[in-house]
């Protein structure tokens, strides 16, 4: 099957199946795509400094809800934190944390779409990485009626038998009309900051809107601040924070970045280590090197209370047997890198590809390391090749709307950090970034 070129641009080289997908589209309405976290809730403590709330909420970006909450409680973004972003068009329940608020302050907000419950007190915040996993309930709409139940299960049916699918960064990562926030990463670990923000605030893509994209051609022709501030619509709220910035001092682009909530920075140099890691897991699978099993050389981690720790085990020839024994139990998972200044990587043929991968993009673990904003440098990490799916159900109908086509609607879990996305391409295989 041939890979179509967005993914290239993020990473992904590669199918698991030669069959062709039911093609179909994502999001045809907002609930179709539902996700609720699977939390890990914080001790409840009366009087605590934090206000812990499960929230839901409708056709609303994770660090847009954020601001939009802040902005109606006239405090700091920084005093609310969560435990995982969620896409826009979507219906979405995750626990947030609130510092300093009270939770009769949450209980008189009003925001369309957006529901705030479950409210108690606790010492501790909720923070990114602070839940088990989430739960989807996705349909996938404008599918041929050419497509039976025979072929649905013929796809999946290679993931039900490994326990799980390639643990790809789906295309949300990056951007779904602009993937560019690996661009940006990248310029930024290689110190060229002034890239790094021409690339996010201006650099247009054909994919999106047309006036959007004449508004960030001429910044990037012109590098009229002023005028690309009062051109850009509110949408673009993260970008005119940053073109403001620039209108009153035009070379400082380190500050720029600095007006962009520390989560989104975070997410720019983690996109870079998600490209990276796609690559790496793209070349294992073209080399038929199972994700399942390990081979010698690799590194493994174990999987405890349901969550896999960050204990790395290497594979010898010594313990292999025993190691992929506990894997074939869903007891530990194989890794890939996830680059950054203090990662361990693997050795053998696994270790090959990880430094091939690194040196072919001429960079050195160190630059991870950012003085310029500290707290952006990464330390780097493992990540589990195989992203396990303990249950999955799907049923078939008629489109409501559509009477010439067919809806799927599939059901599953996952663990945090794993794109549901990643399995819908293997189940669509679509040529269309918008489809998901």
């Amino acid at each position: 099957m041939k890979i179509p070129d967005f993914e290239h641009e993020i990473g992904i080289d590669t199918y698991c199946t030669n069959q062709p997908g039911i093609g179909g589209k994502l999001r045809v309405c907002i609930d179709d795509f539902r996700v609720t976290e699977l939390f890990l809730y914080p001790s409840k403590k009366d009087g605590g400094t934090f206000t812990i709330a499960k929230v839901n909420s409708r056709n609303w970006e994770t660090h847009t809800l954020v601001k939009e909450i802040a902005r109606r409680l006239h405090v700091s973004q920084r005093r609310i934190s969560f435990a995982g972003t969620k896409d826009k068009r979507a219906w979405t329940t995750q626990l947030m944390s609130f510092a300093h608020i009270k939770p009769e302050q949450l209980t008189s907000l009003s925001i369309k779409d957006i529901s705030i419950q479950n409210m108690y007190q606790s010492d501790a915040p909720i923070r990114i990485g602070d839940l088990r996993g989430n739960h989807f309930e996705i349909t996938i709409r404008n599918i041929p009626q050419t497509v039976t139940p025979e072929h649905i299960t013929s796809l999946l049916s290679p993931f039900k038998t490994l326990g799980g699918f390639p643990n790809f960064y789906g295309i949300q990562r990056f951007g779904i009309i602009r993937p560019i926030t690996h661009l940006v990463g990248r310029n930024i670990i290689q110190g060229m900051f002034e890239k790094a923000a021409m690339t996010y605030i201006a650099h247009p893509n054909k994919g999106e809107n047309e006036m959007i994209y004449k508004l960030r051609a001429d910044l990037e022709k012109t590098k009229d601040y002023r005028k690309a501030f009062h051109g850009y619509p509110d949408t673009l709220n993260f970008e005119k924070a940053m073109v403001n910035k620039l209108i009153q001092n035009p070379d400082d682009f380190i500050g720029a970045f600095k007006e962009l909530p520390k989560n989104l920075l975070l997410m720019f140099v983690n996109a870079y280590e998600s490209y990276l890691f796609n690559k790496i897991l793209s070349e294992r699978i073209k080399r038929n090197i199972p994700l399942h099993q390990a081979i010698v050389g690799d590194l493994i981690s174990p999987i405890r209370k349901n969550l896999i720790t960050s204990e790395i085990i290497p594979v010898s020839e010594l313990n292999i047997d025993k190691v992929n024994k506990q894997l074939s139990k869903k007891k530990a998972v194989v890794t890939g890198l996830l680059i950054g200044y203090d990662t361990v990587f693997s050795k053998g043929e696994m270790g090959e590809i990880e430094h091939a991968i690194i040196e072919s993009e001429k960079i050195d673990p160190r630059d991870f390391i950012i003085p310029e904003i500290p707290f952006l440098s990464s330390q780097g990490s493992r990540r589990a090749l195989l992203a396990l799916m303990p249950w999955l159900k799907w049923t078939i109908r008629p489109d409501e709307f559509s009477n010439d086509n067919q809806a799927v609607t599939v059901c599953f879990e996952l663990q945090k950090g794993c794109y549901a996305t990643a399995l819908l391409r293997e189940l669509m295989k679509s040529n269309d970034p918008k489809n998901y």
